[in-house]
């Protein structure tokens, strides 16, 4: 058994300098003259204080990251790309050095360090305690007089509790107003379903109390606490601002849900107004507006509940039909995209009256439908949708305007896949009278370069 400890022990020296902590410990001690259990918790607070300017740190370069991350092209190559998996990180990573995007590394820049920093003072304080150091054996207080001792007697529950329970709070913290409940789809299933793990920990951490010593509770303890303080204080709005963590001169806008909805709050010119309101009492119009705020709030799976619960009030609701078919596309659904999307389409043509916004929404969704369509490999059926743009008048408001070039853009960029270079260069031309600076994209069609197909991803409009 000694030789299976001494063995543990230079094992965990060669990757741990335990020795070191053990001799700066011993160093405190002599020099204050406290007692050990004080030694062990100021030591954990000033190890964690230590790290917390990289936690600042992180945190701004995770900012930075969020303001970036729309600007960025996405990691998966987009249909009509043209490209590899392999070509299309590459172009990512180009892009995101042009506009001087941290790296997303320090998503763990924290975490790579305040995980070695834990176990070193976990690994530090257990040798201290199995190993009998000197002075361990009457360092504590209260009921954990001997830090060499596991947890025993009638008080050997509180300890293992405070574990459980401190652990249950932090992850209860670290998943508060965070983006699990803004995420969709299987990263939202993902999350929640971690969640859900960490808590089940809980039990098991209360029985793994009872087999550490108690010198290695009092770090353990230390540290959960000083956990939840940092999330409560960083989560402050007046530490965010003075760490400068908040967008002070922005406003923050009012998160709206199911159930803290009137129609009020969804006009853009009226003052907001609260008050509980069951979604099934909105009217169609009122749950699209809804549904677009939670869509840009990144709330997919919601908004989707709310264009359902408007198709279901009015089958026929164009707008809600629309942006239906455009939710799925995103999500990755193309054929339930495509089935809504056509309809729409069809509700457009035959519209009566037809207004400038249902002439863009038309060309809007011709678009989409086309890239749905070529994306599940019916490239004619998504040419023809694409087709559809050119065959409508130019639309003389600007935004319209653009789209509509938009899509005569794409028309080009899938002919010329299909080997219709001649229409393709027509429209192209077309593109360019309107755009000049979309000339790049006509020589290289005329010169029967691929470099086209790849050069329209990152031309193509962000704004729809």
């Amino acid at each position: 058994m000694e030789g299976v400890v001494n063995g543990s022990n230079v094992f965990e020296e060669s990757v741990l300098p335990v020795g070191a902590v053990i001799s700066l410990l011993e160093s405190c001690h002599d020099i204050t003259g406290l007692p050990w259990w004080i030694i062990v918790a100021s030591s954990t607070l000033a190890m964690r204080i230590t790290l917390f300017p990289l936690l600042v740190l992180q945190m701004h370069k995770i900012k930075q990251i969020s303001v970036c991350f729309p600007k960025l092209p996405p990691l998966l190559p987009p249909p009509l790309s043209g490209r590899s998996y392999m070509e299309q990180i590459i172009f990512f990573r180009r892009e995101r050095r042009a506009i001087c995007c941290p790296s997303f590394s320090w998503f763990l820049a924290y975490l790579s360090v305040q995980f070695p920093c834990f176990l070193l003072w976990m690994t530090t304080i257990r040798r201290m305690s199995l190993n009998n150091h000197p002075g361990f054996n009457c360092g504590g207080t209260l009921w954990f007089q001997n830090l060499t001792e596991f947890p025993h007697g009638g008080l050997a529950f509180i300890f293992p509790l405070l574990i459980a329970g401190l652990h249950y709070v932090n992850v209860q913290l670290s998943f508060d107003r965070s983006s699990i409940g803004n995420t969709s789809g299987q990263l939202g299933l993902l999350s929640k379903c971690y969640k859900y793990y960490l808590i089940f920990l809980t039990l098991p951490m209360f029985f793994i109390g009872y087999c550490i010593p108690q010198g290695s509770l009092v770090y353990w303890v230390t540290n959960s606490s000083f956990t939840i303080i940092q999330q409560v204080s960083l989560k402050h709005p007046i530490v965010g601002a003075k760490l400068g963590l908040l967008d002070k001169d922005s406003p923050k806008a009012p998160v709206m849900s199911e159930e803290t909805v009137t129609p009020e709050s969804l006009s853009f010119d009226s003052p907001t107004k609260w008050c509980k309101v069951s979604p099934e009492n909105l009217s169609p119009d009122e749950l699209i507006v809804l549904s677009v705020q939670l869509l840009s709030s990144g709330q997919r799976d919601r908004a989707i509940s709310m264009l359902q619960m408007a198709l279901k009030k009015d089958p026929n609701h164009t707008r809600a039909v629309t942006v239906m078919g455009h939710t799925l596309l995103q999500e990755g659904l193309h054929a339930e995209a495509i089935d809504h999307l056509e309809r729409a389409i069809s509700k457009l043509f035959l519209a009566d009256h037809a207004t400038a916004e249902d002439a863009n929404h038309l060309i809007l969704t011709l678009q989409w439908a086309g890239v749905a369509c070529i994306s599940q490999g019916n490239k004619a059926e998504g040419i023809v949708h694409l087709e559809g743009v050119a065959s409508l008048e130019e639309p003389e408001d600007p935004k319209s305007k653009a789209h509509y070039y938009d899509g005569l853009l794409l028309l080009a960029s899938a002919l010329s896949r299909e080997g219709r270079k001649a229409e393709a260069v027509k429209y192209l031309r077309l593109v360019v009278a309107y755009d000049p600076s979309r000339r790049n994209f006509l020589e290289e069609c005329e010169n029967d370069e691929d470099s086209f197909v790849g050069g329209l991803v990152s031309s193509r409009r962000r704004d729809y």
